[in-house]
């Protein structure tokens, strides 16, 4: 089960909102809010769409780059026992700690 739902190639989190009764949509990597609500997924489905539209248009109007850029870098605090051990697995893999990461990282995305 997955809680990311495409939307004419925008991945947006859908989360349940229990005291409105209704789904909420947010778009990731927006540079600003777009977020949406329905009652159904056909719906949310037809609301992000709307709402995609008008904040698109709305950083066309204000020349707004609507999109967040994106460095490639990023930095991760983790325990120092499991820090250990990523870097172990690397190494038994023959790769860096960057490569292993990016790795583990592809495979879950693909996964969700």
């Amino acid at each position: 089960m997955s809680n990311v739902m495409d939307i004419e190639g925008h991945k947006a989190v859908v989360t349940f909102d229990s005291e409105i009764g209704m789904f909420r949509g947010e778009f990731i990597g927006l540079t600003g809010g777009a977020d949406f609500y329905a009652t159904s997924v056909d719906g949310l489905r037809e609301e992000g769409r709307l709402s995609l539209e008008t904040y698109l248009e709305m950083c066309a109007e204000e020349g707004i780059e609507p999109f967040r850029q994106f460095s490639g870098r990023f930095n991760v605090r983790i325990d120092a026992g499991l820090h250990k051990a990523a870097v172990s697995a690397a190494k038994a893999q023959a790769k860096s700690l960057n490569e292993w990461v990016g790795d583990a990282i592809q495979r879950a995305t693909r996964e969700g």
